[in-house]
């Protein structure tokens, strides 16, 4: 067999598999599967879709890989209800290589989630009727006890984050939000901590809590800008450096 006879057949299996896993996720959205529902049994796929078992699961592990199905051994597959995986698991090594270079992408990164909090300020003040202010309450106080302590408090920074905006009823915001923040808290041990302690973090949720009890839209924006220039201090721009 030739090298051009053995590459051909390769590059047909790759686009054997690539329209297996857009034949089973045009099933999914046809027959209007939601998060979580059950797929048909495997022996069903294979002969609905007219495929042997070897393809179907590669098809079903690349597919897991990014979230669209949720694999359960034992139990059948299902609809992912995690469909953002494959970005997170993408900006994730991103960041982890841009450590090691020039902090680029994770600016980009923390630019991205800055752009979108920072624009939502109007819509958290208009659903200011639906928000847990005693939640938000509890998690600033999480946080200050734990810096009083000199420790940061991640869960319930996120916490914070989270019940912020989920009153506004986008799923989508919330799970890009999730992400970004999952993954600038994995890096968050590698980055310099400039002039931040676990007081300060805790100082400026506090102000955007403040800021919110008292629905002043101007010191609300001030409050969610200060709290990203704490960030943004530290992650260097070494381009400008060099």
């Amino acid at each position: 067999m030739t090298t051009s006879t053995a590459g051909g057949r390769r590059h047909g299996a790759r686009a054997n598999q690539r329209a297996l896993q857009e034949a089973i996720k045009r099933l999914i959205v046809e027959r209007e599967l939601a998060p979580g529902a059950a797929l048909p049994t495997e022996v069903e796929l294979m002969k609905e879709l007219d495929v042997s078992r070897h393809p179907l699961r590669e098809a079903m592990k690349a597919l897991e890989a990014v979230g669209i199905v949720d694999i359960r051994h034992g139990y059948g597959t299902y609809v992912g209800s995690m469909p953002l995986t494959g970005l997170e698991a993408g900006l994730a090594f991103r960041g982890a290589l841009s450590l090691r270079g020039d902090y680029a992408d994770i600016r980009d990164l923390l630019e991205v989630r800055e752009v979108l909090e920072s624009g939502l300020v109007g819509r958290v003040l208009d659903a200011y009727d639906r928000l847990d202010l005693d939640e938000l309450t509890a998690t600033v106080t999480a946080m200050e006890r734990e810096a009083e302590q000199g420790r940061y408090a991640p869960e319930a920074d996120w916490r914070f984050h989270e019940t912020l905006y989920r009153p506004l009823g986008n799923d989508l915001v919330l799970d890009l939000l999730r992400v970004f923040w999952r993954v600038f808290n994995t890096l968050d041990p590698e980055l310099p901590r400039a002039n931040d302690t676990p007081l300060l973090t805790a100082r400026r949720h506090r102000a955007i809590l403040e800021a919110l009890r008292a629905r002043d839209e101007a010191a609300l924006r001030a409050a969610v800008d200060d709290h990203f220039r704490g960030i943004r201090a530290r992650v260097p721009d070494r381009s400008r450096s060099a």
